[in-house]
């Protein structure tokens, strides 16, 4: 791979399963496979998107990847080093390399801590910057992310929801991270802020040659903002694709389906436009179907579907899909 193509990350068959509490306590024999058996990277600089229903592990693949959550199995090589089983004192460099913004912009924000205290707590940790340096960067930051000096010494309770998710990505950055985890960061704001919030994560990519992992439910935005996306499903990542090729050529049938679930803004057009939306509930993740977990929802379903699971395969250059059909 050239310079621009290297993988920053990679994962390998990566499981994070958490353990069903009943009445009694613990039941070790059942476990939430919120993630299970997910292989995939992401190339430096690129922004990788990734979408599905909600409680399809998305957000969980997001921390597992980034040591919030410790991985049940499987490794996750951050450029070169697998940090699944690293300790808390070997992980502290890399909690400066990985960052995170989170869903919500209120509760991931200390509401006893004013913004200059917010943003300086990082790099309080992370830096060698002396105090007056980190007010200045500080400062700085706020200026990009569209906010005033002034905003310095209030707290979050003072601000809009699209004010203090513009305080978190400066918190995220105030360190240079290499990588940023975008858990959702525009599904709790209105419309109007969304394109803002993208088109500021996509200006501080392009100057510190940022990579993200893109969690969203939006598939639009997701469009706009990613260079290639995954698509989960109870715990799998069944389609990998360069962003036009999977809005132009879907091939898993619950990819169509969440494509068909975008509205369309031009009622001639919608009327036309074919109908994939799935049917059915989505499967609990302490009980999953066997073979292909889609197909208690899918139209085309075989008998083959229940008895083997679908491996992931190469259909088109860089377009994978895990599907019998293909």
């Amino acid at each position: 791979m050239s310079g621009a193509e290297q993988k920053l990350i990679e994962v390998n068959n990566l499981k994070k399963y958490f353990p069903v509490k009943g009445a009694f306590g613990i039941n070790k024999n059942k476990h939430v496979k919120a993630v299970d058996d997910v292989s995939f990277y992401i190339k430096k600089g690129e922004t990788f998107g990734l979408v599905g229903e909600s409680g399809c592990g998305k957000s969980t693949l997001g921390r597992t990847i980034t040591r919030l959550y410790d991985a049940t199995a499987g490794e996750v090589i951050f450029d070169g080093k697998n940090i699944v089983n690293l300790n808390k004192k070997e992980l502290k460099p890399y909690h400066k390399k990985m960052q995170v913004i989170f869903q919500d912009p209120y509760s991931s924000l200390n509401p006893y801590m004013n913004v200059s205290e917010i943003i300086d707590e990082p790099m309080a940790l992370y830096s060698n910057l002396s105090k007056n340096e980190r007010m200045e960067k500080i400062e700085e930051l706020l200026k990009r992310v569209g906010m005033k000096k002034t905003d310095m010494e209030k707290f979050p309770h003072e601000f809009s929801g699209g004010q203090r998710q513009r305080i978190g990505i400066a918190r995220a950055l105030s360190i240079d991270p290499e990588f940023v985890l975008c858990d959702e960061p525009i599904s709790a704001l209105d419309v109007s802020i969304q394109a803002q919030v993208v088109n500021m994560l996509e200006d501080f990519q392009k100057d510190m040659g940022l990579t993200y992992l893109f969690v969203a439910h939006d598939l639009s935005m997701v469009k706009h903002i990613s260079n290639r996306i995954g698509v989960m499903y109870l715990g799998k990542i069944i389609e990998i694709s360069k962003s036009t090729e999977l809005y132009k050529n879907p091939l898993h049938p619950y990819t169509k389906a969440l494509l068909s679930a975008i509205p369309i803004p031009d009622p001639k057009k919608a009327n036309l436009a074919e109908n994939n939306l799935i049917k059915g509930e989505l499967p609990s993740p302490i009980d999953i179907p066997t073979g292909c977990r889609f197909r208690t929802r899918c139209p085309y379903a075989t008998a083959l579907c229940s008895e083997k699971e679908p491996v992931m395969k190469e259909v088109d250059t860089g377009h994978m899909v895990a599907c019998h059909l293909f």
